[in-house]
Order: C-alpha cells, then structure tokens, then sequence
C-alpha cells in the first residue's frame, strides 16, 4: 500500500486517467472537476488506504450493445476510485505481468490485437488445420471472487492491499439509483479489471502449455491449435471441465466448438486458407459501414467540415486497427464511388442535399468546372440526392480529388502508407 499511495505513483496515475477521460460515476464530479477537490481530499484518502479503512464508492451501471445484439454491462466507477485502481494497476502489473503466457494479449504492456493475430496466422502455417474456439458465457460478470482472490494473494501478500481489491469487486453498483451488490465478477470499466481477469485465467495458460496446446488469448477470447478433428473434440470436452470445475466459469455451447482454422474469426478478423491468409471478418465490414453511414447522414444539421472531421476520426482508427486486412482491393473497394457504401458518394449526397434550390446546384457545378449543358440536367432533375450522387455532371464536379482537399480521408492511402510495417510484421 505504501507504493500505491506513493505521490509519484499517484501523479502518473492522475495523467492515466485524464488521458482515459472518460464520463463521471454515480458522485456526478467530473474530470475537469475533480482535481481542486481531491487536492484537499487527498491526505485524508491517503490515510484511510494505509489504514484499511477506506470504502470505495459503487460503480454506474452503463448499457452497451454488442455486434451479436446483446448488451454488455459496464460499470463506471467514481474518478476518486479510477484514480486508486490505477495507482494499483501500476504497482500490480510489474509483479504478475511477467509471469503471463507469451500467447496471452490481452491488454498487457507493449501486447495488441494485432500481436494475437499475427501468432494465429503464423499457428496455421506451421500445419495446425483445426482449433477449439470456445466462449466464456458473461465473463467478467461470472468471476467467482474467492478463486480470484486466491490467486492475486499468491504474489500479493499485504493484507490491506488484498482487502482493498477484495472491496472494489464488493463495491456494487448503481442502477436507476439503486444500489445492486456484487456477489460475483469483476465490473468491466475500471482500470482494475483486465488485469483481474488475465490473473485468474493465467492458471488456464499454464495449463495449456503443460499440455504442449498451442493456443492464443486476448482476454476472455482464445483459440486452441491442434491437427485433427479427433484431436478437437477431446481437447474442448478437457478444456470445458477445467473452465467449469477449477475456475467456476460459464462455457457457452451455443457458441463454442471444434472448428478448421479455415474460416475462424477473432478479434474482428477472419483466417483463410493454409496460409493463414488475414481478412476483415463480415460482421466487421457490416458495422463499418453502418457507423460511416451514420456519420455521414444527411439531414444532421451539422456543416461539412464536422462531418469530414468525425469520419476522418473513425476511419482512420478503424484502418489503424484492420491494417492486417491482407487485400488492397479491399480498401478500393470501399473507397470507389459505384459501391454504395462508399463514403465519397455519401458524401457527394451530403452536398447536394444542402444545395437545396436548382439554381443554387447550378451555380456551385459551374463554380467546380462544370459545363452549363452538364451541370443543367442534375441541378434541374426531380431525383434525390443519392440517386444523382453518382451522375456524371455531379461526379466530375465533386471529384475524388476535389473532395480529398476538402478533407475526405481515403482508407486505401492509410492502408499503403502502413504497407511497408504491416508487411515486415506478417513476414
């Protein structure tokens, strides 16, 4: 507790957790807020940690959808509780970190998604056809906290450290302003959490390397390499009675099986072939293009240049993340102005939606280099805005390159621009 309530400690904790911004618990005190507060706060908390006898508050209960259409829950924790978790999670993650797997990813120093990925293309290469893919049923909800806290106290042995993490998983949480208690889990939504949740599932890594399985986690999701379906079956019936008998976790069925590697998603992407060829799984290209489509539609009562500067945002981090999309077709795809997803033609449609009088139309088409005898036609034309996006007067005018100077972002650039780095890493 000491290192945890050090004043270096909790400084660059404070700038871990502005950096995380984030919305305000169920106190309501902000970020921007906070500091004058906790200044003169401080030395009593500070006491009360050494002492044990600090409570934390109850997280807030936020609601997120799920791509498969349910939800996950979240719990949102004061910022006075932010701060401590994080001051902990720094103490915490030079002693146990490591210690993990080399196949865990996630959320660890210098780990990614990317890392887990580039580990299960390199799996299938080396002759591994098929794999356990297995889904923990409301994990973070289900973590039983006595065989949680059974393993933190393995390395942490001040008691009223273990006593303060055993009060943050018993902390609650507040729904429709009634408090609900936590018998079991470990709340998404502190900073606390992912490191929990890879301390009680390294016993599940060892296991598997005892067992010489090759396999790769990011979290509660993993894959299990073997050669054969034989082999599939036996290790998913072993695998599910050790989740279920040693860790007391939930396996759902419904979503769990032996598979071939050919075809499996993780982490947004989806494997192909022998080679372990890297594609943006479906459901990733359907979001996409469901969340550019909102961005950029009409009607929104914002100017052009906010909404080229939100999807400039999410593009940009939705290329950063798909990078190991191994096709360039791809992002030309969704770049090209006949595909109806493509961002330009909706963008194209955005203009022409607020140049709402024919005479205006005409007038900016001319303004970009339009013929009269070619402008005339859209301008006057009774058809709506996404159908005369894609006419030849209204694409040459808002031309690809015209559009980028206005501030379109263009996946494919992005996509060549990490080519050389993406390359290296996949080789």
């Amino acid at each position: 507790m000491e290192a945890v309530v050090d004043d270096a400690n909790i400084e660059r904790a404070w700038k871990n957790v502005k950096a995380n911004k984030g919305a305000p618990g169920p106190d309501g005190i902000t970020l921007d807020a906070f500091f004058e507060t906790f200044r003169h706060h401080w030395p009593e908390v500070r006491r009360q940690l050494l002492e044990g006898t600090y409570r934390p508050g109850p997280s807030r209960r936020k609601s997120i959808p799920k791509p498969d259409g349910g939800t996950r829950d979240l719990g949102i924790p004061n910022v006075i509780d932010r701060l401590i978790q994080q001051s902990i999670l720094q103490v915490l993650t030079p002693i146990f970190d490591p210690g993990f797997s080399e196949s865990s990813f996630g959320f660890r120093p210098k780990r990614s998604a990317h890392g887990a990925a580039k580990q299960i293309q390199q799996t299938i290469r080396s002759g591994f056809r098929w794999c356990v893919d297995m889904d923990l049923s409301k994990f973070f909800d289900r973590v039983h906290h006595d065989v949680l806290m059974a393993r933190v106290s393995r390395k942490v042995h001040d008691r009223v450290l273990l006593k303060l993490i055993g009060r943050y998983l018993r902390a609650g949480v507040m729904v429709d302003g009634i408090l609900q208690p936590s018998t079991e889990g470990t709340m998404q939504g502190g900073p606390l959490s992912p490191l929990l949740a890879n301390i009680l599932l390294d016993d599940f890594d060892k296991v598997l390397e005892q067992r010489g399985l090759r396999f790769v986690r990011y979290a509660d999701d993993f894959l299990i390499f073997v050669r054969s379906e034989r082999s599939a079956r036996r290790v998913f019936h072993s695998v599910e009675r050790y989740l279920t008998g040693t860790l007391k976790l939930v396996v759902n069925r419904d979503k769990s099986r032996g598979c071939r590697t050919a075809g499996v998603d993780f982490l947004g992407y989806q494997f192909h072939g022998f080679g372990g060829q890297i594609r943006v799984r479906p459901k990733s290209l359907k979001k996409f293009k469901q969340r550019a489509k909102a961005i950029l539609t009409r009607n929104r009562g914002i100017s052009m240049r906010r909404r080229f500067r939100e999807l400039r945002l999410y593009l940009r981090g939705w290329i950063d993340y798909f990078v190991l999309e191994q096709r360039k077709s791809l992002t030309l795809t969704l770049d090209k102005c006949p595909n109806p997803t493509h961002s330009g033609r909706r963008v194209r449609a955005c203009y022409w939606s607020n140049w709402r009088l024919p005479r205006t139309r005409l007038k900016k088409l001319q303004a970009l280099g339009g013929s009269y005898d070619e402008a005339y036609p859209p301008a006057h034309s009774g058809k709506g805005p996404w159908r005369l996006s894609t006419t030849s007067g209204v694409h040459r005018a808002l031309s690809n390159a015209w559009l980028q100077s206005q501030g379109l972002f263009t996946l494919e650039e992005r996509w060549s621009a990490l080519a050389p780095k993406r390359r290296t890493a996949l080789c």
